[in-house]
């Protein structure tokens, strides 16, 4: 239903930490990295350079070399990395169909009748937007 593009690989806790400080950033170095993270999670710098290795394998980032320095930056914002996410959930899990995915959303108190309410109008304004 979306396509029959290769699924990128998921992201491990720590991966997701480091994908938090590129995201925040226009571009990084490890050492900007390890630096960010040396508070809540302290790591020597080879081991951040090996998770962005990981990182641009799996296609989240790229780099480019300043000096002897790789400079990285995130491939997508992350909310597109979350929709493509939430496409291969809605794949795997509910036959391709959005629709049951949303109302296993909110059969199970995910989405409120608020949020509800507000994609609703989002809806009709795209809606209204293509006629």
């Amino acid at each position: 239903m979306f396509g029959s593009r290769k699924p990128r690989k998921a992201l491990s806790e720590l991966e997701h930490l480091v994908m938090g400080i590129v995201w925040a950033r226009p571009s990084v170095t490890a050492e900007d990295v390890r630096t960010a993270l040396a508070e809540a999670h302290p790591m020597k710098e080879s081991t951040v350079r090996t998770i962005l290795t990981r990182l641009e394998e799996k296609g989240y980032v790229q780099h480019h070399v300043e000096g002897r320095t790789n400079v990285y930056a995130g491939m997508e914002a992350p909310q597109n990395v979350a929709a493509k996410a939430v496409r291969q959930i809605i794949e795997r899990l509910c036959g391709g169909s959005v629709e049951q995915l949303l109302v296993g959303m909110v059969n199970n108190d995910v989405v409120d009748e608020q949020e509800l309410q507000r994609l609703a109008q989002r809806i009709a304004r795209r809606k209204k937007r293509e006629e």
